[in-house]
């Protein structure tokens, strides 16, 4: 059904573009290695790991318990690429670009721990680039953008994930921006991007697929108020101008045209954070499974969709 639906999108959108709308077909490895400690892919190299799966032989996921770089399978220094490669279950951070300007290339996340890719670090013309590949069954974010500078995203395949990107809702006001085209998104839980209004985050969408099988509204863009002291609140979703960028056309869901109105909390927000109960998808319910119980730090739980109880940290948030 999936290969259906991204087949009639590349038919009806025949433009010329960087790359095309994934199909929703998953690579099939090549083999399998397993490292010791992450893998670090020096500035100005290419990593090419030929469709191998690569994972950890020494970590394993522990749903959204923060860990941080030494539990990632890559790590990328600036300028450094990452191509072809099938990043396994057993890891728990993923990739990490952890000083912005990398490129990643075909990567494909079999089962997202904690998150697939953070970014961090860099400038304000720092660009990450993110060309074809996927992730599939994300509690929570698959890139997590903590640095500063652009984020781009074209031909990414999503099925079964929290938010596709979120710019980080408690790093502290300084602008982050995305530019996300031809990507597929099966499923989503709680919203394609996700940025932050009060610090000038601005998210340009482009060529969006959405394929959804539940009764919620499907939110492509939604804003939140960053909080550095605490916990950001989610204001609204939809086209707005500056902030999230693109109109009807841009986004078809289950096959036809995105409304596009935006919605927004109907308490008035006064930014401290108060929001109408049930606006707010990252108010989640806690649940157990076979990840196991995930301690909570006193912030908000997150969603659960069989990884386990989230918790966060102060960088890396919802």
């Amino acid at each position: 059904m999936v290969k259906l639906f991204a087949a009639s999108a590349a038919l009806l959108l025949a433009t010329a573009t960087a790359a095309s709308v994934p199909d929703g077909k998953w690579p099939t490895s090549a083999g399998s290695v397993r490292l010791a400690a992450a893998q670090v892919v020096k500035a100005g190299e290419v990593f090419d790991g030929k469709m191998q799966t690569y994972e950890r032989s020494d970590v394993s996921c522990e749903g959204q318990t923060e860990s941080g770089a030494d539990t990632a399978v890559f790590k990328l220094e600036p300028g450094a690429t990452l191509k072809n490669v099938i990043i396994g279950k057993n890891q728990m951070e993923g990739v990490h670009c952890d000083k912005h300007d990398c490129t990643i290339e075909n990567v494909w996340w079999d089962d997202v721990c904690e998150d697939a890719l953070s970014v961090k670090g860099g400038s304000a013309s720092s660009v990450t680039t993110v060309t074809g590949g996927g992730a599939r069954s994300a509690d929570d974010k698959v890139i997590q953008h903590n640095g500063l500078g652009t984020v781009k995203i074209d031909g990414f395949y999503g099925e079964d994930v929290g938010k596709l990107y979120r710019s980080c809702g408690t790093c502290g006001g300084k602008a982050r921006k995305v530019s996300m085209s031809n990507v597929l998104v099966v499923n989503p839980t709680n919203a394609v991007v996700t940025v932050n209004k009060n610090w000038g985050d601005q998210a340009t969408l482009s060529n969006i697929w959405v394929k959804s099988s539940g009764s919620k509204k499907v939110k492509i863009c939604q804003w939140s108020q960053g909080n550095a002291n605490g916990e950001p609140s989610m204001l609204g979703d939809g086209p707005s101008p500056s902030l999230c960028q693109y109109s009807e056309s841009d986004v078809h869901i289950n096959g036809n045209e995105s409304k596009g109105n935006s919605s927004s909390s109907n308490k008035k927000n006064d930014g401290k954070g108060n929001k109408k109960q049930g606006d707010n998808d990252d108010d989640k319910k806690q649940s157990n499974n076979s990840k196991g119980d995930k301690k909570n730090e006193g912030k908000s739980d997150k969603q659960n969709e069989g990884k386990g109880d989230k918790k966060k940290n102060d960088d890396d948030d919802n």
